[in-house]
């Protein structure tokens, strides 16, 4: 579960309404991530066959069953579980794609993580860390063992210290949160230093934020326009071969049956939830273990590929 599925079913910020539908969805089905079984293969797929272990994207994914094209799947490395691989697509290509192709980040370079407890901050300060780079994760007083435990080098905790505040220059900042002003986080920026903004900030203000991203990154060097987050396999692989090789772990903050999905979505508006949230479609996710972290069940909805 990540906080697009809230923006989903709220319908905010309200420009999305003119993709989705004006006044109720088009389709009511959310979920975008998933993890699961191939159960059947169409007669054209020759990447997969059933019974395969995969993970990917695609549209109404908070169900049993889901079809989708084998472009947007690719098999699940076997050192995680199901609920683990049912958090990587959003969150870890987000922040894939915003540290490697957007920043071009490089061995050494010190890097900031604004939100580093979230579900797209958990995956970004063990990527930066895989491309060998020096990171700060910003986060609350409960996180921060959290943040140190996933590899960063430095945690700033941020009720006691503002990072803008600081005497240190980074190279990359990636900021999730948005709860500084463009200005204050850039007076903390290396010379030739970057600044990817993922949006962030509550719904209500998240569309002026990221226009005014767009607009100031056409006239400010060093300033990258928000993260697109395209969906393709080779990135799916690229992930693959991170979480195999052991470079990053997922972070799953709770498990719940599909049953409590609104309770899930919930959490996540609140802005405070711990890594990702999961939807587990085994028969004893409710009785796992007690949420907000649960521990993960290992068992898996079936998948179909088209």
């Amino acid at each position: 579960m990540n906080p697009y599925d809230w923006h989903f079913v709220r319908g905010t910020p309200y420009i999305m309404r003119l993709g989705i539908g004006l006044r109720k969805p088009k389709d009511t089905r959310i979920g975008v991530d998933f993890a699961g079984t191939v159960e059947a293969v169409g007669k054209d797929v020759t990447q997969f066959k059933p019974g395969d272990e995969v993970f990917g994207g695609k549209a109404g994914a908070f169900a049993q069953y889901i079809c989708v094209s084998e472009k947007s799947v690719a098999l699940k490395p076997a050192n995680i579980s199901f609920e683990e691989a049912g958090t990587l697509q959003i969150a870890a290509m987000t922040a894939l794609q915003g540290l490697r192709n957007k920043a071009k980040i490089q061995p050494g370079q010190k890097v900031l993580i604004n939100g580093a407890s979230g579900g797209v901050g958990t995956f970004a300060v063990q990527i930066a860390k895989a491309f060998g780079a020096e990171v700060t994760g910003v986060t609350s007083t409960k996180n921060v063992d959290l943040v140190h435990s996933i590899g960063a080098d430095h945690v700033v905790d941020y009720t006691v210290e503002d990072f803008t505040a600081g005497a240190t220059r980074y190279d990359l900042i990636l900021d999730n949160v948005g709860n500084h002003s463009m200005a204050r986080t850039r007076r903390v920026l290396a010379p030739e230093g970057k600044l990817i903004s993922n949006g962030g900030g509550h719904a209500n203000g998240k569309l002026v934020r990221t226009l005014r991203t767009m607009l100031v990154s056409m006239f400010v060097r060093g300033q990258a326009k928000p993260t697109v987050k395209t969906q393709n396999r080779d990135d799916l692989v690229a992930l693959d071969e991170l979480v195999a090789a052991g470079k990053i772990k997922p972070v799953v903050g709770g498990t719940y049956p599909l049953a409590e999905a609104p309770a899930a979505i919930g959490l996540v508006s609140s802005g405070h939830a711990r890594g990702t949230l999961v939807i587990s479609m085994a028969p004893d996710a409710a009785t796992a273990g007690p949420r907000p972290a649960l521990v993960a069940t290992g068992r898996q909805p079936a998948t179909g590929i088209a």
